[in-house]
Parts: structure tokens; sequence; C-alpha cells
């Protein structure tokens, strides 16, 4: 005898994701389970659209959504008004054009109750990059005499930061994990922070964009004796570009086993940055249409 078993395949949830691209690709690819006679063809018609090869070339990352086809994707996905919405954010913050308008649609995003209920942690991790004086509390925390108090805090760090920021960076540490209670202390512990890989580098982008605004008001507010800024200006070969990263990488790593490996009593936090980056355009390359 023959036991035949019969499998219900679930649509995707449409919270659970971040990328619009891969929900069309699971959207897809459960609709042809439960229609084998479903195709590119076929969704075209349901969203009013000529080509064909429409839905595979953005599946595909080959074409972008554009406002119209937006909705003609909404139409033919049959997305409530709440799902569309969150669909329209999910692109805006995939094809954005400037860090304003993503970060933009990652606020919009984060604050949908789903999303916020699916990507708790990775939605704080994105915040802990984004606010420089949340990794500076974090580092705050390791000194003998660190006090968790939001004023003390907030008159400790430089330049100095609200109340409010300071609570805001001491609850965003105790619910990542970063910061636990031990008696009536806070003292730093091993976790883990992490960020959807769709919104890191946006997130990263914030966390420098704040340190280097701290490395230029360090010129004016601190003596020489207290910082140290250096910076040289050459041309390079571009087969040098990726040895030299790793020179710089290299030489963060250093500095942090020198510090870690130190037996001397740590009392101040301090921010180590490296730049790196063109000045110019390539000369072998034809920037503006004409040859430098």
């Amino acid at each position: 005898m023959t036991l035949l078993s019969t499998v219900t395949a679930t649509a995707p949830d449409l919270y659970a994701y971040l990328d619009y691209r891969a929900y069309l690709r699971d959207w897809f690819q459960f609709r042809k389970s439960a229609n084998p006679r479903f195709s590119h063809r076929v969704f075209a018609r349901l969203a009013g659209q000529r080509s064909p090869s429409l839905l595979k070339h953005v599946m595909d990352g080959q074409r972008n959504l554009t406002p119209a086809t937006t909705e003609a994707f909404i139409r033919a996905l049959k997305l409530s008004s709440e799902e569309a919405e969150f669909f329209s954010w999910l692109v805006r913050l995939d094809q954005a054009p400037g860090v304003d308008e993503r970060n933009l649609a990652w606020e919009r995003i984060s604050a949908t109750r789903q999303v916020q209920r699916a990507y708790r942690i990775e939605g704080e991790g994105f915040r802990y990059l984004s606010h420089w004086y949340i990794p500076a509390v974090r580092e705050l925390a390791t000194l003998p005499g660190f006090r968790p108090e939001p004023g003390w805090i907030a008159r400790t760090l430089r330049p100095r930061i609200t109340e409010a920021q300071a609570r805001q960076a001491l609850s965003t540490l105790e619910e990542l994990g970063l910061l636990v209670a031990q008696g009536d202390r806070l003292v730093p512990a091993d976790a883990v922070v992490k960020t959807p890989h769709e919104v890191t580098g946006l997130a990263v982008h914030n966390y420098h964009q704040g340190m280097l605004a701290r490395a230029s008001e360090a010129i004016g507010d601190f003596d020489p004796d207290e910082r140290h800024l250096g910076a040289v200006t050459l041309a390079v070969a571009p087969a040098l570009v990726p040895q030299v990263k790793a020179e710089l990488a290299s030489f963060l790593e250093r500095v942090v086993a020198l510090v870690e490996g130190a037996e001397e009593t740590r009392d101040r936090v301090y921010q180590v940055n490296l730049q790196f980056f063109p000045l110019s355009a390539a000369l072998s390359g034809d920037p503006d249409g004409e040859t430098p």
C-alpha cells in the first residue's frame, strides 16, 4: 500500500522580511507550489504590466520598483492596506538614494508592531550603532568609578548629552544584555549586537558620521596632550588599496590588544578613528565625460 502525505505550504509572512526582493521570491515560490501553472506572465497580468519578465528582473535585483510599479505589485500581491504601506517602506529602504531617506524608511519599518516583535534585538542593535553615545556609555561602564545614573553619565561624557539620552543609552544597553545588574550596580557583559544585513551599512554610516563629528569637536575641546590628530595626503596605486586597508585594520587590532592587556587602572573613554578615503577621481577613469 502506498501512503500519500499532503504538505500545505504556508504563505510567507511579509512582516518577517527586511528585503522586499527576498519576500517576492518566497511569495512566488509559494504561489508556484500551490499552482504549478502560476508564472511570471500571470503575475504581470495581475499587476497590469506588459513585461512578463518584470517580476523576475526585480527579484534578481536587475530592476528597481518605481512608485507606479510598487502600486502594481501591491495589487498583484493582494496586500492589505497595512501590508501595502509596510511593503512600500521596504522598497524605499532598499532603493532610497540618500542616508536620510533610508533612516526615515528604517524608522517607519521598525515602528511597525510586527517588526518590533520579530526584530527587537536587531532593531536595538541598529539604535546602538546609530547613536555615538551608546557605545561610549558601554565603555564608560568598564571604568571603576562608573555610576549608572543618567545625570552623572550626561555630565561625564564629552560632549555632554542630555539626561534623557543617557537614560535611553542605559535602557538600550540593558535590553541588549550589554549591561547587566549586579546588586545595585550595572556591569558590562559579553554579548553580541546584531543588525540585519540590510541596515548594517546604514547603522555603521551613522556611527562613523557621529564619531567623525566628535573628532572635529575634539580639535577645540581638548588640549594637544589629551588627543592626537594625525593626517597624511598621498597618491596610492589601486593595487595597494586592499593592503593599506588591511594594515589599518591590523593597527586597530593591536591598539585594542594593547589597551585590553594593560594592568593600569582605566579612568577615561577614548575614541580611535582611522580614515582612508579618496580625495580625487581616478585619472584612469572618465568621471565627468572628459579626462581630468
